[in-house]
């Protein structure tokens, strides 16, 4: 039995109900295409990071920092999706800098000195594009006053609306997903600024994945954009289509953490 986990956007319940029906789809396509083996369910338990590199893996949704990280070569691409959420722009995402709604920052560099949350110190949206944001107004490679890492996007927004944070880095479509479906998590909050856009987390397979595999995927996903049946569910999930990127149209995402630590701004440990 093969491994599918989209674990990415699956809260508020509805995403995770809408992901549910999208796997559905491709497993029934897939199925019909001659695959077998697949799993009638999308597996909840595993983490989301712990399936990238499962030799069973048939289909996951990755980060762009960590694909580019450390993913490259150990994973394949099969498709980047396309959302309709605002700072979307086609396969390319960005990331909303929220500070709290009483906060009286209306600048980056008014930012200087406070904490910051992260989710994660791998993530593209929560980290990656932030300190490439912030890595120009660092002195002697400092900027905040302390850096916690929450876990999730959700987690930092609360951790900002509550106080013990003074800002966080929001990926765009986590921030439109909640603003439609849990809109009073937002209340506290307000939008700063927003960072430069890069790739958008692909979907991917396992590395020795032959091609006709990858091409059958690509077929099940683009079956999906297609079909009257998954209307509901796309509308959901804010899904407009899957693009199909190399490893060349991720490499700006490594860049921008180089470019960020030959300024002697590192990793997130290093930014207070």
């Amino acid at each position: 039995m093969s491994l599918a986990s989209l674990a990415m956007y699956v809260a508020p319940p509805p995403l995770g109900q809408a992901t549910q029906e999208l796997w559905s789809f491709l497993r029934a396509h897939l199925a019909g295409a001659g695959l077998a083996g697949l799993p009638e369910r999308l597996d909840t338990g595993i983490a989301h990071d712990a399936a990238w590199l499962r030799p069973d893996l048939i289909l996951s949704q990755a980060c762009g920092y960590p694909y580019v990280k450390s993913l490259r070569g150990r994973v394949r691409l099969v498709a980047t999706p396309v959302y309709s959420h605002p700072g979307c722009d086609g396969p390319l995402t960005r990331s909303f800098v929220i500070v709290s709604r009483d906060s009286g920052a209306r600048s980056l560099a008014d930012l200087r000195g406070t904490v910051a949350a992260i989710n994660s110190p791998d993530s593209n949206s929560g980290s990656n594009l932030f300190r490439a944001a912030i890595a120009p107004l660092a002195e002697n490679g400092r900027f905040f006053a302390g850096v916690i890492e929450t876990g999730s996007h959700g987690a930092s927004i609360d951790a900002v609306s509550a106080g013990r944070a003074g800002c966080a880095a929001i990926d765009c479509i986590t921030f439109g997903n909640i603003r439609r479906f849990d809109p009073q998590r937002l209340g506290g909050v307000r939008v700063l600024a927003e960072t430069v856009c890069g790739p958008g987390l692909p979907f991917i397979t396992a590395a020795d994945a032959p091609d006709e595999r990858v091409a059958l995927l690509r077929q099940a996903l683009a079956a999906a954009i297609a079909a009257p049946a998954l209307a509901g569910a796309r509308d959901t999930l804010g899904l407009v289509r899957f693009d199909v990127l190399c490893d060349g149209d991720y490499e700006p995402l490594a860049r921008l953490a180089e470019e960020a630590i030959a300024a002697g701004y590192g990793e997130f440990g290093a930014w207070t």
